[in-house]
């Protein structure tokens, strides 16, 4: 931790930031939160759980976008030992009551009104009368439902002193939140994660990171996700920054409200930042505040880098890798290395973790060689929830977690993603990694992003199929993307197949769904059939 910071919990964090950074701005969202007010709003929060009945080791849902009302209802249930999960504003019905009652949380924060719709009304019957309350970050519509200002006043019926021996209890090595995974084999899984090693985790990044006092960060990833929580809400309230939630991701609204309030910070996927230097008016906008930009969970392409210092303005460009079941942690570069290593590389893995390329048979692999990457060490979760055959198949007997990514550490200890294991495919007996043709195709000066995946072909087996989206202004047909990859990598990581697109599908994590990418080519062979 911090060498001048005592605190273990992320309650006893929030009272340490309201008496450390008192009257500053915290969070702005149609008005100014002073760390000060936050740290009441959490707290008459938590008392308002406490009188609920919520008790220490509950399991709480927060179903929203990223509001005030979000941060305050996450803080103030981990404050008094419940659980955080947190679930996407993306999932359906039968998603929601499937977490729900595998989670077994008795209460339910929701959103009202939002995208059009009344979200609780998306929920069944069965799953509504299963919760011993449901509350609405907003107005309730519902007479079923408890409206956010009727949930803080039952806060009042419970004393400071009471509230304090609750928040007592509370110890590093408990629970804070349980986020679970995406789910795209099956299933998604409860990553549970303690509140020191969630806190170490946070500090280690705003180092690498250079996140400084007075910085005003604007946070696009969604608060549901480890990037948007960790990297946004908690690192703010660490080091006196601004939180600035924004809701919903258009390039246009970014770019404007950057010039607006005098955004400093953005950490995000690559996407993001892929979007704002595909807007067609991005010299209009006023940038001149923009310092740092954060970025991760995907391979970069090198030319994304350039820009983003070059075009957007940033200042310092740092990017890192995690997982969930790391707590979203494991390397970072830091603001002050050079732009080759930032632009090739995951940086070197944070202070207190281990990260090792590991072969098949679990032998540790030598510099400069391909193999899974594994990292072990504090941010390393405690489990999935109820799911030891699970847990036992991902962290092996030397604690390594395996991460299911391909990668190799370079003489310096930085990392280098190559991509998933399991998107690699083999085209004529060579194995391709999609990441790194994505990298590759993304050095075209024509086009923004691109990804790819592997089909099969009669004669080499596999091969790559890019989906390519086009810088505004630009003009590139499938057969002269082919043409170049040609002229720029090896003939068996060259694409045999391009389709042009004007955007690619993301998930709410802002990642390519590459699934979806093969929905859409078998639409269009059934299309051709019919």
């Amino acid at each position: 931790m911090h060498n001048d910071l005592s605190f273990t919990t992320i309650g006893h964090l929030c009272k340490w930031a309201a008496q450390t950074y008192g009257t500053m701005p915290a969070l702005e969202e149609g008005r100014t939160y002073s760390f000060i007010e936050l740290d009441e709003l959490r707290q008459q929060a938590a008392r308002a759980l406490i009188a609920l009945g919520v008790k220490k080791g509950d399991r709480v849902m927060v179903w929203g976008p990223n509001t005030w009302h979000w941060v305050v209802a996450a803080l103030g249930l981990v404050s008094i030992g419940a659980i955080l999960i947190p679930a996407s504003t993306r999932f359906k019905a039968s998603e929601m009551d499937d977490l729900i009652e595998r989670s077994g949380t008795p209460l339910l924060f929701s959103a009202g009104q939002f995208l059009g719709k009344y979200y609780p009304q998306e929920l069944a019957d069965k799953t509504r009368s299963g919760l011993n309350q449901l509350v609405i970050m907003g107005e309730a519509q519902d007479e079923r439902d408890c409206g956010w200002q009727a949930f803080l006043e039952k806060g009042n019926s419970i004393s400071a002193q009471q509230l304090h021996d609750v928040e007592q209890s509370v110890g590093p090595d408990d629970l804070c939140d349980m986020l679970f995974t995406s789910g795209t084999t099956g299933f998604p899984k409860g990553v549970m994660f303690g509140h020191k090693q969630c806190l170490m985790g946070v500090d280690g990044w705003a180092d690498r990171v250079g996140l400084t006092k007075g910085d005003r960060v604007l946070v696009i990833p969604p608060f549901f996700h480890a990037f948007g929580y960790r990297c946004g809400v908690l690192v703010c309230l660490l080091r006196g920054a601004t939180l600035i939630p924004h809701l919903t991701y258009q390039p246009d609204e970014i770019l404007s409200r950057i010039e607006t309030s005098g955004i400093s910070v953005i950490p995000g996927p690559p996407a993001i930042f892929q979007g704002m230097l595909q807007e067609e008016n991005l010299g209009q906008y006023n940038l001149s505040t923009l310092r740092v930009g954060v970025t991760g969970g995907a391979v970069i392409p090198p030319a994304l880098i350039r820009d983003m210092r070059q075009i957007l303005g940033f200042k310092d460009v740092v990017s890192g890798y995690g997982l969930t079941e790391c707590g979203g942690f494991g390397t970072m570069c830091s603001a002050d290395d050079d732009d080759e290593t930032i632009a090739t590389t995951a940086g070197r893995p944070q202070p207190g973790l281990e990260v090792a390329i590991k072969d098949t048979s679990g032998s540790i692999l030598p510099a400069e060689t391909t193999g899974e990457v594994v990292i072990r060490g504090y941010a390393v979760m405690q489990g999935y929830f109820n799911n030891e055959e699970a847990t036992q198949e991902i962290i092996d007997e030397q604690g390594y977690l395996h991460t299911g990514d391909l990668g190799q550490l370079d003489k310096d200890g930085n990392l280098k993603i190559k991509g998933r294991l399991k998107d690699m495919y083999i085209c004529g007996g060579f194995n391709c990694y999609p990441a790194e043709i994505e990298r590759l195709l993304s050095s075209n000066p024509a086009i923004g992003s691109a990804a790819v995946i592997g089909i099969a072909d009669d004669r080499l087996g596999e091969v790559g199929c890019a989906f390519v989206v086009l810088k505004p202004g630009h003009q590139l047909s499938a057969e002269e993307v082919i043409s170049w990859a040609r002229d720029h990598m090896a003939n068996f990581k060259c694409p045999r197949r391009v389709e042009i697109v004007k955007t690619l599908p993301l998930s709410a994590q802002s990642k390519v769904r590459k699934q979806d990418l093969y929905e859409l080519l078998n639409n269009r062979a059934e299309a051709l059939v019919e």
